[in-house]
């Protein structure tokens, strides 16, 4: 679905992706691991168009999309969730999903199923998002984000900085979102346990390159660890 291929990129004229290759698979996950500051947060923002890579190419379903601006791979269903439960503050919960709905064939289609993930944001609907807590920021976020219907899902560290309860709701619905098919899905989490649960691949991360890399699943959680770890 997802191929970054010795992606090479960074800010000014600091170097922060040395020659990075990820592949998300068809309807599977893809979890890309490691320290604060290796780079994880970097390679999403090239993979969605935030940031020009200086060399290397990134594919979406084969297509070259390394030169299409943010927009173009939005159309062409590409979906981000960056860090930090972003949302628009001043609007509720519900002119939130609306913002993203409007126009779209499947609008309010999109919206009703995307509640139907996160329950809790039905109850909180009139409500002001910058009134919510963390984790329902988060659940809002990822929401905004299916609205879209995208066959690829970047997510940036969806758990960080949010309440355990939250955090097992988040996990078990990327991992509903995984199974059920039809989404892609490349995640970049600390928690190597979820992590582990969720992807098919995994990628290990330390200053802007891969260290190591192999399938996922539960079998692979000890090695992603102790390559952390190093």
């Amino acid at each position: 679905m997802l191929e970054i291929e010795d992606v090479r990129v960074g800010y000014h004229r600091s170097t922060v992706l040395h020659g990075v290759s990820v592949e998300v698979p068809a309807n599977g996950v893809a979890a890309v691991l490691g320290h604060n500051g290796a780079g994880k947060s970097t390679l999403l923002r090239a993979a969605v168009g935030l940031l020009t890579p200086t060399g290397g190419t990134v594919r979406l379903d084969g297509e070259d999309i390394t030169r299409r601006r943010p927009h173009e791979r939005v159309a062409r269903g590409m979906a981000y969730v960056p860090q930090g439960q972003q949302a628009f503050p001043h609007l509720t919960t519900a002119e939130n999903l609306q913002l993203v709905a409007d126009g779209r064939r499947r609008g309010r289609e999109a919206v009703a199923e995307a509640l139907d993930l996160f329950p809790a944001l039905r109850a909180l609907s009139g409500r002001r998002a910058g009134l919510l807590s963390g984790g329902q920021r988060q659940q809002l976020a990822l929401a905004r984000a299916l609205v879209t219907e995208p066959r690829i899902l970047l997510l940036d560290e969806p758990t960080e900085g949010i309440q355990p309860s939250v955090v097992a709701e988040i996990e078990e619905t990327v991992l509903a979102l995984a199974a059920r098919g039809g989404l892609s899905v490349l995640l970049v989490e600390q928690h190597v346990g979820f992590a582990m649960r969720a992807a098919q691949r995994y990628y290990v991360l330390e200053a802007g390159r891969v260290t190591s890399s192999g399938e996922g699943g539960g079998d692979a959680e000890r090695s992603v660890r102790e390559a952390l770890s190093v």
